[in-house]
């Protein structure tokens, strides 16, 4: 399962190492997309928007987790450049332990304040009791959604990005087909579709373990290691927890855009929702970028090679950019008819869904471009330990650009969504800005650093 990512080309482990996580990422996002889609098939707007708003929230809970996460990746991959098996088993133990015990009190916490969470969402109220539903179901199964996310994060520390994309894979092939019984031949709605979801996250954690336990031996972790150490622990939280809040705070971001737009009526709501899950789609490169970075990064960081670190986010950067470009071109002439994808053309309110989410596509579209090159520093930053940064840059593009952008747009132009779009992928530009000069000072300090070092001549 280890493998080192130390040696070689880079620009070759990056497309090794990234190639099955985005089919992972791909595969995992189908989940969402594809409950959207099925459900379109079978039932009206109402319970459409019921499942995008619910799972907007589990995505949002679900990407802090894998923020969380990142701390373990880091932490691993750190110790497998540095060839120190004892703190990767450490590291490994720590994570397992650290995360179930959050799961259980997530899920307590989460099923009590069901009922807030959906009226702070502004659900209208057609989709209330669907979307109340979708996440009474998705909250019970969050210990399956930490399993299978803290797996993957300890199999990629390792360098293995290949083991968690077949777990994915077997996921998303349960859940469609649990998506056409629940939801196509018993007609449950939301419910179907959030039981469908929650049975293939366990029935892919069921595969995960039955692949660690034929491996242990590779792995070497021993009972000792699941006890809490606090140096480990602490490593972990202090890259994964900013990481987390980051993340947190870019969904609750997206919250926000998803009430004003949920107060603009159903069928605004609606566009938003399928767009948004549109752009986690596409969101693929750029999120493949961050954690092949982070996970190359922190190896090479590991074993003492800086230059191969930053290398790699030059590297991961020109690619989000390409890939970006690309998609932001097609999206001016394809908009609408991706979206239709998602709802019913021939009835009134569809119609007007698929007009709307084709204007807030054009503008948001632009994000892919930005956040690929925001998401492959913060990946850096990540690997370097300074995981704050990530958090910094985020929190600011949010408070100064796309949460009031967004809510000044929706009231100067009541009549189309194109400016939200907008206003939402400005803010990753506010990112990319400041991670460029975050950046520099970080080298320039470096390079500075290893001028002192040097011996007199």
């Amino acid at each position: 399962m280890e493998k080192n990512l130390t040696s070689g080309g880079v620009f070759k482990n990056i497309l090794l190492f990234s190639l099955p996580y985005l089919l992972s990422y791909f595969l995992q996002t189908l989940y969402g997309m594809a409950d959207l889609f099925i459900i379109g098939q079978f039932e009206g707007v109402a319970s459409t928007t019921s499942v995008s708003v619910g799972s907007q929230v589990m995505h949002m809970l679900t990407v802090m987790i894998v923020g969380l996460a990142m701390g373990s990746t880091v932490s691993i991959g750190q110790a497998v450049g540095g060839k120190d098996k004892k703190g990767a088993a450490a590291s490994i133990g720590n994570t397992v332990t650290l995360f179930m015990c959050l799961s259980v009190a997530l899920t307590v916490v989460l099923l009590i304040f069901v009922r807030p969470i959906v009226n702070v969402m502004s659900t209208p109220k057609a989709a209330v009791s669907g979307t109340v539903d979708y996440l009474t179901i998705c909250f019970t199964g969050i210990p399956f959604i930490t399993a299978y996310n803290i797996i993957s994060s300890i199999f990629r520390g390792m360098g293995d990005s290949k083991s968690p994309m077949y777990f994915v894979a077997a996921a998303c092939a349960a859940n469609i087909a649990l998506d056409y019984l629940f939801m196509g031949a018993l007609h449950m709605g939301p419910s179907g579709a959030a039981l469908g979801t929650t049975l293939s996250q366990a029935f892919s954690v069921v595969i995960a373990l039955i692949v660690i336990r034929r491996q242990s031996g590779a792995l070497s972790v021993k009972k000792e290691d699941f006890r809490p150490a606090g140096p480990v622990m602490g490593k972990i939280l202090k890259i994964g927890i900013p990481v987390a809040m980051q993340d947190g705070l870019i969904q609750i971001a997206f919250i926000v855009i998803t009430v004003i737009a949920n107060r603009r009526g159903l069928n605004d709501a609606a566009a938003v929702g399928i767009v948004e899950k549109i752009i986690s789609f596409l969101f693929l490169v750029p999120s493949s970028m961050l954690s092949t970075v982070s996970a190359l990064g922190a190896q090479n960081i590991g074993a003492g090679k800086p230059e191969r670190a930053r290398l790699t986010l030059r590297y991961a950067s020109l690619i989000a950019i390409g890939f970006g470009a690309f998609i932001v071109l097609l999206m001016q002439f394809a908009a609408e008819p991706v979206v239709s994808l998602f709802t019913d053309s021939t009835q009134a309110d569809g119609a007007e869904v698929i007009r709307l989410g084709g204007q807030y596509m054009r503008g948001y579209v632009w994000d892919c471009i930005f956040a690929g090159i925001h998401f492959s520093f913060s990946g850096y930053f990540c690997a370097c330990g300074k995981s704050g940064l990530s958090f910094l840059h985020n929190i600011t593009a949010i408070l100064l650009v796309r949460v009031p952008g967004v809510y000044l747009t929706s009231v100067l132009f009541p009549d189309t969504l194109l400016p939200m779009g907008l206003a939402t992928s400005m803010g990753s530009l506010l990112s990319v800005i400041i991670c460029v000069i975050a950046y520099t000072v970080i080298t320039r300090k470096s390079a500075g650093s290893s001028r002192k070092r040097l011996p007199a001549s």
